[in-house]
């Protein structure tokens, strides 16, 4: 979550940080840059990848079905391992920890993209390379707010949000073009992103100790970030707005092929085409979200609106339940990655600033598993409901659904004093609190913020 730091924690008169911040300011940072410029170079190598290994395994096996779990490893560390692996990022210095997991995914990627190599190869080699994914990640998520002061944060966040989704269209279409003519070319280029990336970060980055103080066993470290979220009422509360929206927010992306069928079923051509668009729209609106919503408000503006704008994300896919035309289709998918973009950067800075250094990383881990469980749950449930009744009539009810949910979480949001105790009280490397029920004396700042 895939942060900023105190930029409304006193009641005084405004300072700096509660200012808006620019785009030229956070790119006039040298570090952000750089491990800007690495993560899009590694954004579409990936997408590159993607597109490339699923027409490759295509290709020699004919299989649709090993070519879906070829493309779906990249996600499964982070439900089979997620936190665990974020964790290990703690342990070590931030910078060498996306330099190692540059290296080893290129090199693992290179020999993906070797002639001749058996298909089991490959799909462990692939699988393998994942696993380094959840440690770069968090890694990259916990040294951005040491490089990006107050609403540079969430500036920073929102950025990344947009290239994030740039890449992933582009990096698709032509990843795709592609790999229908040299599928090992394009798993070549992908390891030589990782090459250039971590060169990128060797020669620009500086390199800061490590942020955990302490070491203990990995089992229990990463049970630490998980009873610091749960466990501590703000950080509890954002994660479960992000869960919440991510549940209903990706519904018009993952039926985007039955809605277009749905809307043409006579002629499959257009159905493809419509499925693309349906598809894009919600990366498109969070494009525009992201870069529209933090040159129009105040930090102070877009932290009232994370409520809003996290109810907004199942109801404007309520009109479903009148079978809209294809146009409004798109209208909704876009107006649901709107919002999103309008909650996910501001809800992560402040997710970040609540959090004591020190467990960044780890925290991170626990709330990309959850981001990947809750979306997938989302698509599979509104599914299961599309398969015994119409499918506009699904979306609709399972959006009803949503907002009933999504205003039973706004309902417990901690008060805006509430938050600014918490970010007055985070102190640097201190351990999370215990439960109620086993009292520790490593419960110490932490549930001040609770």
């Amino acid at each position: 979550m895939s942060r900023i730091t105190p930029e409304d924690g006193a009641k005084s008169a405004p300072g700096p940080e509660e200012r808006s911040a620019t785009y030229r300011e956070v790119l006039a940072n040298g570090e952000y840059r750089t491990i800007f410029g690495a993560s899009l170079l590694s954004w579409v190598g990936d997408y590159f990848a993607k597109a490339a290994i699923t027409a490759l395994v295509f290709a020699e096996t004919g299989s649709p079905a090993l070519s879906a779990a070829a493309f779906a490893l990249s996600y499964a560390p982070w439900l089979i391992a997620g936190p665990l692996l974020a964790t290990l990022a703690e342990r070590y210095r931030y910078r060498t920890v996306m330099i190692t997991c540059d290296l080893v995914r290129m090199t693992l990627i290179a020999l993906v993209a070797v002639p001749g190599m058996p298909l089991w190869a490959m799909l462990t080699l692939l699988f393998l390379a994942s696993l380094a994914s959840p440690p770069a990640q968090a890694a990259k998520s916990a040294m951005l707010p040491q490089i990006l002061p107050g609403d540079q944060l969430t500036v920073g966040l929102a950025l990344n949000l947009t290239s994030g989704q740039a890449a992933q269209v582009g990096g698709y279409l032509i990843g795709g073009l592609v790999a229908a003519v040299n599928p090992r070319g394009a798993l070549a280029f992908d390891a030589a992103t990782f090459a250039l990336s971590a060169l990128l970060l060797i020669t620009w980055v500086q390199s800061r100790p490590p942020a955990g103080s302490t070491r203990r066993h990995l089992l229990r470290e990463t049970s630490d970030g998980f009873r610091l979220v749960f466990g501590t009422a703000t950080l509890r509360s954002i994660a479960l707005v992000v869960f919440g929206a991510s549940v209903f927010s990706t519904v018009p992306e993952g039926l985007g092929a039955a809605w277009a069928a749905w809307l043409h079923p006579a002629n499959a051509s257009t159905q493809g085409v419509w499925q693309g668009l349906i598809m894009m729209a919600n990366p498109v609106g969070q494009v525009v979200g992201a870069l529209l919503l933090t040159r129009l408000f105040s930090p102070a503006r877009r932290r009232s609106l994370i409520i809003p704008f996290s109810l907004a994300v199942p109801a404007v896919l309520i009109p479903s339940l009148l079978e809209p035309r294809f146009a409004v289709v798109c209208l909704m998918a876009f107006a649901t990655g709107f919002f999103v973009s309008g909650m996910v950067p501001t809800s992560n800075s402040l997710f970040v600033r609540v959090l004591p250094d020190g467990y960044r990383a780890r925290a991170f881990g626990v709330m990309q598993m959850g981001v990947q469980l809750t979306q997938g749950i989302g698509i599979f449930a509104a599914g299961l409901l599309a398969d015994r009744i119409a499918l506009p009539l699904a979306v609709g009810v399972w959006s009803v659904l949503g907002l009933l949910v999504m205003i039973c979480i706004a309902l417990a949001w901690p008060s805006r004093e509430t938050f600014d105790q918490a970010l007055a009280a985070r102190s640097p490397a201190q351990p999370p609190a215990q439960p109620a029920a086993s009292p520790s004396p490593r419960a110490g700042a932490l549930s001040q913020g609770a």
